[in-house]
């Protein structure tokens, strides 16, 4: 939303220029101006939702695999070792989902702020 104002403050006529494509048919545009405000609008709101989930997700698996390690040490051992190193490697998994996911997140906002600034 920052980078939205910012744009609309700085460089006004080509921040509203993104709303309207040259040559748009005279009925469709309010139509897609309505479209592309609210696409402008809600492109943060899912860039952030999809970081939430996806690191969210990690961490609830990593979670539910400990404590299953946790509670199969003291009865069967063997299978507790094997899960230890399942939630090994799902914890170096879980730092390549971090890291592809700081660097879509920092694509986006640079995309985000070249259009609007």
């Amino acid at each position: 939303l920052a980078t939205v104002l910012t744009g609309l403050r700085n460089q006004p006529s080509i921040s509203l220029a993104h709303l309207l494509p040259e040559g748009t048919p005279v009925l469709l545009i309010p139509a897609l101006i309505l479209i592309e405000t609210t696409s402008l609008l809600i492109r943060p709101i899912a860039l952030g939702v999809r970081l939430a989930a996806n690191l969210t997700a990690g961490h609830l698996l990593i979670q539910l695999i400990s404590t299953a390690t946790v509670a199969l040490s003291s009865t069967i051992p063997a299978v507790s070792v094997l899960t230890f190193l399942i939630l090994l490697l799902l914890t170096l998994l879980e730092v390549a989902v971090a890291i592809i996911q700081a660097y879509v997140f920092v694509l986006l906002l640079s995309l985000y702020l070249q259009e609007n600034i």
